[in-house]
């Protein structure tokens, strides 16, 4: 289940969840994790903030099944394959998205944005991670995905968008850009709040 989330599975879940507490995650607010994996932010959210309200949505049961035995009993996991988010309107405080984006279609990951808006209370935050090619890290990315598809090899669809598109997307969508920059996740961070 590790792998499945791209390894590391503990040191990354307490690093994104130290990045969400520094961020003013709060035990007593919701949380929508998009693309929620096997659950490793979800196992460090649960150690942190025990009486968080929080909904993983995935598109697959069996690492959600998973990550429903790594969490707190009250967490809920949502198998989901559509390009929205199943849930009510202004319903979340917070929604993340770490390493989600960075395997969609621009289009997608722009009507993802569209319902992040919608679900999130007024003063809401939007995170997610990001590859760029202005990052001189991430182009090691691009350099693998060519080289495993001259091998015609499979791989995962590695999707760029650089700082600039993000504002102009969050304009568009009405966001206050809050940050844009780099993290130790090794992708960029974006933090947009819904006014």
């Amino acid at each position: 289940m590790s792998l499945a989330v791209g390894g590391n599975y503990d040191k990354f879940g307490r690093l994104m969840a130290d990045i969400l507490a520094g961020l003013g995650v709060r035990g007593d607010m919701s949380l929508i994790d998009l693309g929620c994996g096997s659950g490793r932010l979800a196992k460090y959210l649960g150690q942190q903030f025990p009486r968080l309200s929080y909904v993983g949505i995935d598109v697959v049961q069996a690492l959600l099944d998973y990550a429903q035995q790594q969490c707190p009993t009250h967490f809920r996991f949502i198998r989901h394959q559509e390009v929205n988010i199943p849930l009510e309107s202004g319903s979340a405080d917070f929604l993340v998205a770490f390493s989600v984006f960075t395997h969609l279609l621009h289009e997608e990951t722009y009507l993802y944005m569209s319902e992040a808006k919608r679900v999130l209370v007024p003063g809401g935050k939007l995170i997610f991670s990001f590859l760029e090619f202005a990052a001189y890290t991430h182009w090691e990315v691009f350099e693998k995905t060519i080289a495993l598809r001259n091998q015609h090899a499979r791989y995962l669809l590695n999707m760029f968008v650089e700082k600039s598109v993000i504002r102009l997307w969050s304009d568009r969508l009405g966001f206050k850009v809050a940050s844009i920059g780099d993290s130790p996740l090794g992708q960029s961070l974006a933090v947009l709040v819904r006014p």
